[in-house]
């Protein structure tokens, strides 16, 4: 019988180049020898000149190095600005949360409530919501009523803080604009005559929120609705309301408002 041979030793060249090919194919870090100041420094520059996607991956590997230390904290606060900044609000809530609850003694926890109420601030704004020119008021309000609770608790534990003042900006705006939101749904109403609905929805507004503006247009909604349901006394009593409350109201002189200036042009 015919027996082949096979020699050992060129199988063993082959296996060893394969394992050379592999190893060679696995990329290096380019970090790998860098100290935890040279990574931050390094990821300072991406998110500077707006390369936010390759910050992100500095930043967690500073997160990793500088473990337990003020430094990876602040890697956390940054990446999580990077993914806001980035678009990906998801992952900037993800991050901030984390942060807050593994850090609630920091000294940056002012600054992380701030930026956690901007990113539900400006939940779903991008270029088409500038087109259509919406209004916060126009979205779903989960954001807007997140947001509204980490400005509140940013400037109830933090009065002084340098991100206060403009949280209780943004707070104010809030809530007329979840003032302006049932509003808008009453006024939807109104023009399809739905006006038991309207009267509902702009007593809501009124009822729930005070000394905004949307409460004036609020009132014209029932005025509007108590007129075509023929409720005299109730539409006089509005009237009168509005009269003492908005004495220059151009509502009672010229009927609905052109669509206000979009909330994203004041910040």
């Amino acid at each position: 019988m015919l027996r082949v041979k096979f020699s050992v030793v060129p199988m063993l060249v082959l296996c060893t180049a394969a394992l050379l090919s592999a190893c060679s194919s696995t990329p290096k870090d380019a970090t790998a020898d860098w100290s935890p100041n040279r990574i931050y420094a390094e990821a300072k520059d991406e998110m500077g000149s707006g390369a936010y996607d390759k910050a992100i991956p500095l930043l967690e590997k500073l997160e990793g190095r500088a473990a337990g230390t003020p430094l990876a904290q602040q890697a956390q606060l940054d990446k999580a600005y990077a993914f806001y900044k980035s678009t990906d609000q998801a992952q900037a809530l993800s991050t901030l949360e984390r942060f807050i609850k593994l850090h609630p003694a920091s000294p940056a926890m002012d600054y992380a409530l701030y930026l956690k109420g901007i990113v539900n601030f400006n939940d779903n704004l991008g270029i088409f919501s500038a087109i259509s020119r919406q209004d916060l008021s126009e979205r779903d309000q989960k954001a807007a009523k997140e947001s509204f609770e980490s400005f509140k608790e940013l400037v109830a534990r933090f009065p002084d803080s340098r991100y206060s003042p403009d949280a209780r900006a943004r707070m104010i705006y809030i809530v007329n604009s979840l003032a302006q939101y049932e509003v808008h749904v009453a006024r939807y109403y109104l023009t399809r005559g739905a006006y038991v609905a309207a009267i509902n929805r702009a007593q809501l507004a009124v009822t729930d929120y005070q000394n905004v503006p949307a409460i004036e247009e609020a009132l014209y909604i029932m005025l509007r609705s108590y007129e075509a349901l023929g409720m005299k006394q109730l539409s006089d009593d509005t009237r009168r309301v509005i009269e003492k409350t908005y004495p220059s109201s151009t509502y009672l002189s010229g009927g609905f408002r052109p669509t206000a200036q979009p909330w994203w042009k004041f910040w």
